[in-house]
């Protein structure tokens, strides 16, 4: 597994180094731009401070900024058990030394993404339109999913890779309003004077430049970022032994016909599936931030020499009849003889579906601050938070049940 993660490492500091040179190139040009003798090097300081800025942000705060622009909020076990005991499982599957911290989005829209510069300090966020949808298997294989992403160190070098392209993407948009708002017009006068015709041949670069730097160095970024999504997938089945669980779960979510509402282009690829996606919209291979989902499911489908590395590969070059190879090389070593799970049937499958669609609403209550009483006649009282009075009669029993907690 460490060559996986070596492999993953290698291609995110290449990832990282080729942004940073488009960064540091667009704060050159346009520089240049301004100042064709002197502004070329101070191009390149401000591009350099605004990236360290946002870096230093990401780091010590990205994770908490993440969670809260998402509407993410930390549960305990009491919440939701099943999903405790999965993460749990999962970390253990992963031998991952620390248990990430576990949040709950109050939003219909089924998904899930993982965060956090380090693996002690990792969380995995899943919604509650998640937890209501899947069943225990189908969450395994999104869990397994999102601890791939913090095992084979997704997270980290994505984070400071996006933070780079949010600098490019910041550099090139203020060029370009200062042009069209006139900011121009001094370097126009200083390329008249010396009648330089290489002075025209910067201007006419850096408009180019700041309209196809974002592009090129987002098409960059999501093409790393889909390819992360097949190793993560190959990663999870290796973790849970059970493709079926994962294709179902993606298969669930790509049906489900809500955008979430606090995604956004920023944090869309750290969801397991495009968040902004809506059901029968369809978007390029170029500018998706994840693989084709249907893909992805028939991939999963088609693992039937194990659930090892080596199988995923065969079966991904099989879907896509295609000689590409998405894992790194040392995955074809990977022929570890690994049981296959066999699906769940008949009734037990039957009560864990009813169990999921059972306390769906009940979790997204308790996110809202709703009181919960158990009462002897065997009803579960459910006490919305701007409840005013001291007590509640039970409409089954009628029995009385004091509320100081919420008395006031």
């Amino acid at each position: 597994m460490w060559e996986l993660i070596e492999s993953n490492r290698k291609k995110s500091i290449l990832l990282f180094i080729a942004l940073g040179a488009v960064l540091f190139f667009s704060g050159y040009i346009f520089g240049k731009f301004y100042d064709y003798e002197y502004g070329g090097p101070i191009g390149v300081l401000i591009g350099l401070s605004l990236w360290l800025i946002l870096s230093a942000i990401s780091y010590f705060s990205g994770t908490k900024i993440l969670l809260s622009i998402s509407g993410a909020k930390e549960v305990t076990k009491a919440v939701h058990p099943q999903l405790f005991n999965v993460v749990e499982e999962m970390k253990i599957a992963a031998n991952l030394q620390h248990m990430p911290k576990i949040y709950i989005i109050d939003d219909p829209a089924p998904n899930a993404f993982a965060a956090g510069i380090k693996t002690e300090n990792a969380v995995i966020a899943v919604t509650a339109g998640l937890l209501g949808k899947l069943n225990r298997d189908e969450l395994q294989g999104v869990v397994a999913h999102e601890m791939a992403h913090i095992v084979n160190r997704d997270v980290l070098l994505m984070t400071f890779a996006g933070v780079t392209l949010g600098a490019i993407t910041i550099v090139s948009e203020v060029f370009l309003r200062s042009v069209i708002y006139g900011g121009n017009s001094r370097y126009k006068s200083k390329s008249s004077e010396k009648g330089g015709q290489l002075q025209l041949i910067i201007m006419v670069a850096a408009l180019v430049f700041a309209i196809l730097a974002p592009i090129m160095a987002r098409l960059l970024y999501l093409a790393v970022s889909r390819k992360r999504e097949y190793l993560a997938d190959a990663s999870a089945v290796r973790l849970t032994r059970y493709p079926e669980g994962l294709a179902s779960a993606l298969e669930k979510i790509s049906d489900n016909t809500y955008d979430l509402k606090k995604a956004n282009s920023i944090t869309a690829p750290m969801y397991i599936v495009n968040p902004l996606k809506k059901k029968g919209m369809k978007l390029s291979n170029l500018t998706s931030t994840h693989p084709p989902i249907s893909e992805r499911i028939n991939i999963l489908r088609a693992m039937q020499n194990g659930v090892h590395y080596v199988s995923y590969q065969s079966a991904f070059q099989f879907i896509r009849n295609s000689r590409e190879k998405i894992l790194p090389p040392t995955a074809s070593l990977d022929r570890v003889p690994l049981v296959m799970k066999k699906p769940p049937i008949g009734w037990y499958a039957q009560q864990d579906h009813k169990k999921t669609k059972r306390t769906s609403g009940d979790l997204i209550m308790q996110l809202n601050n709703f009181s919960f009483i158990d009462c002897n006649c065997g009803i579960k009282i459910k006490i919305p938070p701007d409840y005013k009075h001291s007590e509640f009669i039970c409409p089954k029993c009628r029995t009385k049940h004091e509320l100081p907690a919420i008395s006031k």
